[in-house]
């Protein structure tokens, strides 16, 4: 979302503590219903993006209240950290109240990604785009 919401200024990754081995088909179904492309989508591990071999990032955000209490890997960069802490709507069995619950924290989601961008986070020092990651998450 970040990717296509910053119209490819942000390069994004998401990855996950324990990942399932496929994407949630309500997240997928949730994604192309809102335009956003979805071909070439996995689920990963965050261990993935730790190492030399790994890209470098400026920022990463744990969403996932279970994952905030997990030991997180030393990331390449020593980026900005902050916590977005949202219900995972994985774990809500098939069905409407799952469905609306994938809606419900994409729309969260894109609120706090556009404030971020509104703000003028690309270009901003760590400092400021903890400052400004924060203020995107208290704001919603």
């Amino acid at each position: 979302m970040w990717s296509t919401l910053s119209k490819g200024s942000v390069t994004a990754y998401s990855a996950g503590s324990k990942p399932s081995g496929t994407p949630n088909p309500y997240a997928l179904e949730t994604l192309a219903r809102h335009g956003l492309p979805i071909e070439g989508l996995r689920s990963k591990s965050w261990s993935e993006f730790e190492g030399d071999a790994a890209p470098q990032m400026d920022v990463v955000i744990t969403v996932c209240d279970s994952a905030a209490s997990e030991p997180c890997p030393i990331w390449p960069g020593a980026p900005v950290r902050v916590h977005w802490g949202l219900p995972d709507p994985a774990s809500l069995p098939a069905g409407p109240e799952a469905e609306a619950a994938f809606e419900a924290t994409f729309q969260a989601l894109k609120s706090r990604i556009q404030a971020c961008l509104d703000a003028g986070i690309v270009p901003a020092s760590n400092e400021q785009r903890l400052e400004i990651l924060k203020a995107a998450h208290e704001a919603a």
